[in-house]
């Protein structure tokens, strides 16, 4: 399938010129789809080998943290990242929590990954390549998926997900949903990979064909191509659970709680992986 070749020229200018910015987290995203491209049928894999640019030499995970680095240059798609749900309930509902902050419907994460997983339906479609940028969208669905398995990409509206709660990791100044972004990823890394995130992605694998071998043929689960209103319920039930308790304005966050939320994180991450790739296998066929 071939793709306008002005989106094309399009998508390689946006990556030139926009600066790097961090979702949940460089490394996270890294993570998610590099299980999930493991993972896909050879349909899924053929598809996805087709939509990466070339210089990507077929690697999604080189270009999972894509979606963050143009929100500088498509500011629609900054709502997209995320969900605000109402403070202290602790639940998601698509029809009250799905909008962006001028009340905008279907204008949130999961309202992204419905979109994108629509487009991306289309492929194969002779019309498809003037229709949408499926290059694009490949990269937003893979992004979108990591960020609504981030527990505070699903949080409370008055701190935006734990974005205005300050805190310390350990020596250090942060605010609570750069903790969950990054922090958390990067102090497993140091402490128990010698910072490489090549053996996290290892161990998860692992993990994920043994210890959470059943969990994970549950977690692949849906009804229809895509379940983004399940895993933002998850999202914030895991957000209220263990991201937020027992923090508060200057907490000082250390091996408690670390210890403790990590295994909350690599849960997530292995889920999104496996979510992500079952989702394109049921797109692509």
């Amino acid at each position: 399938m071939k793709l306008c070749k002005i989106h094309i020229l399009t998508f390689v200018a946006i990556l030139l010129l926009i600066p790097v910015a961090h979702g949940w987290g460089v490394d996270g995203h890294l993570i998610t789809c590099r299980i999930a491209q493991a993972r896909l049928s050879k349909a899924a894999a053929d598809a996805v080998s087709q939509l990466l640019p070339a210089y990507a030499d077929n690697d999604l995970g080189s270009l999972c943290s894509w979606a963050d680095r143009v929100k500088f240059r498509y500011h629609w798609s900054s709502a997209l990242h995320y969900i605000d749900t109402p403070d202290n309930l602790c639940t998601y509902q698509y029809n009250r929590d799905c909008k962006d902050e001028d009340g905008i419907l279907d204008r949130c994460v999961a309202g992204a990954i419905n979109n994108y997983t629509n487009q991306l339906l289309t492929y194969g479609d002779d019309n498809s390549a003037s229709q949408y940028n499926l290059t694009e969208a490949l990269l937003f669905l893979s992004h979108y998926i990591g960020d609504i398995h981030q527990p505070l990409h699903v949080g409370f509206t008055s701190d935006r997900g734990g974005n205005t709660i300050d805190v310390h990791w350990y020596t250090r100044k942060a605010v609570l949903h750069h903790v969950w972004d990054d922090n958390i990823i990067e102090t497993a890394e140091e402490r128990f990979y010698d910072s490489n995130v090549d053996e996290l992605i290892n161990t998860l694998q692992k993990n994920i064909t043994t210890v959470w071998a059943n969990q994970a043929k549950a977690w692949e689960a849906c009804s229809k191509t895509a379940c983004p209103d399940v895993y933002a319920s998850e999202g914030i039930k895991a957000a209220c659970d263990w991201a937020y308790k027992g923090v508060g304005e200057g907490s000082v966050l250390e091996d408690d709680y670390f210890l403790s939320r990590y295994p909350v994180v690599n849960m997530r991450l292995a889920q999104g992986g496996v979510r992500l790739a079952a989702t394109f296998n049921r797109i692509f066929g």
